[in-house]
């Protein structure tokens, strides 16, 4: 029997996706500027695949974060 039931995320694995967020969100904006300065088309073509994919990546750990907000315990300040 298989248990479909997710856990909350600690807060070290909460730092490591909000890290992770960061890092993906610099990767395709230096990607981006990269590519729209260089006037080989076949590193323009790669880098754009490179941005392309860190954006996939970044929607993968948006959507982890998003499916787990509703069992989050929640903190007072």
């Amino acid at each position: 029997m298989q248990n479909n039931q997710m856990q909350a995320l600690s807060p070290k694995e909460l730092n490591y996706i909000a890290d992770s967020i960061s890092n993906e969100e610099l990767l395709i904006k230096q990607c981006a500027a990269t590519a729209s300065i260089t006037h080989n088309p076949q590193i323009q073509q790669a880098l754009n695949h490179y941005a392309r994919s860190h954006e996939q990546h970044l929607n993968t750990l948006v959507n982890a974060l998003q499916q787990h907000q509703s069992i989050a315990p929640t903190q007072s300040q």
